[in-house]
């Protein structure tokens, strides 16, 4: 019997046995973790750079593509480095590490997918009100309470899963670290302090979602009674994006996690984890790009601008050459 005092590592499921499908996986990877990083800092960029976009929904939508590079840039690299050189070892400290910050950004993404919700309630049911309700200084305050609020989750639940004592051995059953594979390790009884937070936490997330469905039904009701067809199409699409991100996250970290026991297996947990995990923050900014034609433009000036500022650097470098 070990405990967590001596514990130096732990292992993580490793994601294939062969070294060709371990490298064939890293590919995979990288290709997936490089769309996510261009993909959002596009975004980011275009947002940034294009003031005709300084607005509540693109102030948001800033915030959740911050949110999706940190998440994938939490668990991916490791999970490539793990691949690349056929390891599973990860210390115990970076194991900490990574938890806090995959639920910091997993909650962030979700705080601010609800707090995006609004601003479409907003826009679309109180438009004379839209200036009021959502000015700068409010904007500013609910992305810092969507922050503050995913920090506090993080650090909670980090601090008490991480203080049980764990009592069978240091082997995870994912390629990260995540609470319910951690409270497998704990000893018998200790980690109900932990389930607690839990249902703590879970109650604050079903009372946002309570909240989204709500929002939505308004959105819906509202935007059927614009008489005209261009105008509910309009308002529909301003939408769209948002719900499919939102269904995207939550369908697949629900089933992951409240799936029935019957169904669960090990290939069947890394895969649903993968898509949980790793896929939305790369799928995120295509699905926001396609829908939005202001964001599609922006986005397209800023790849212009930097093809032309590395084109115009060329001569530069080869004069000092």
């Amino acid at each position: 019997m070990s405990n967590s005092s001596s514990i130096r590592h732990f292992l993580l499921l490793a994601l294939a046995d062969t070294r060709q499908l371990q490298l064939l996986h890293f590919c995979l990877l990288l290709g997936i973790s490089l769309a996510a990083l261009l993909g959002n800092g596009l975004i980011i960029s275009a947002v940034a750079c294009g003031h005709h976009l300084h607005t509540p929904m693109f102030f948001f939508l800033l915030n959740l593509a911050l949110s999706d590079l940190g998440s994938i840039c939490t668990t991916v690299p490791k999970a490539m480095h793990n691949s690349l050189w056929d390891t599973r070892d990860i210390s115990y400290t970076g194991c900490a590490a990574q938890l806090f910050f995959f639920l910091f950004f997993i909650s962030a993404e979700f705080y601010l997918l609800t707090v995006m919700c609004y601003d479409r309630y907003v826009s679309i049911c109180k438009p004379l009100h839209y200036g009021t309700l959502l000015g700068s200084r409010a904007c500013a305050h609910m992305a810092a309470a969507a922050w503050a609020s995913a920090f506090l989750n993080a650090l909670m639940h980090t601090a008490n899963t991480f203080s049980l004592p764990l009592c069978h051995g240091n082997a995870l059953g994912q390629f990260f670290c995540e609470i319910p594979q951690i409270l497998k390790l704990s000893c018998s009884y200790s980690y109900l302090s932990e389930l607690g937070l839990i249902a703590v936490s879970g109650c604050l997330a079903f009372g946002c979602f309570v909240f989204i469905v709500f929002s939505y039904v308004q959105i819906f009701r509202a935007v059927l009674r614009i008489p005209s067809e261009q105008g509910r199409h309009k308002a529909f699409s301003t939408c769209l994006p948002h719900l499919a991100v939102l269904s995207l996250f939550l369908s697949t970290a629900v089933f992951a996690y409240l799936k029935p026991p019957s169904m669960s297996s090990p290939s069947l947990d890394l895969a649903l984890s993968v898509l949980y995990s790793v896929v939305p923050p790369a799928l995120n900014p295509l699905i926001y790009s396609l829908r939005n034609q202001e964001l599609k433009a922006a986005v397209w000036e800023t790849d212009d601008w930097m093809l032309s500022e590395t084109l115009n650097c060329w001569p530069i470098s080869a004069n000092h050459l």
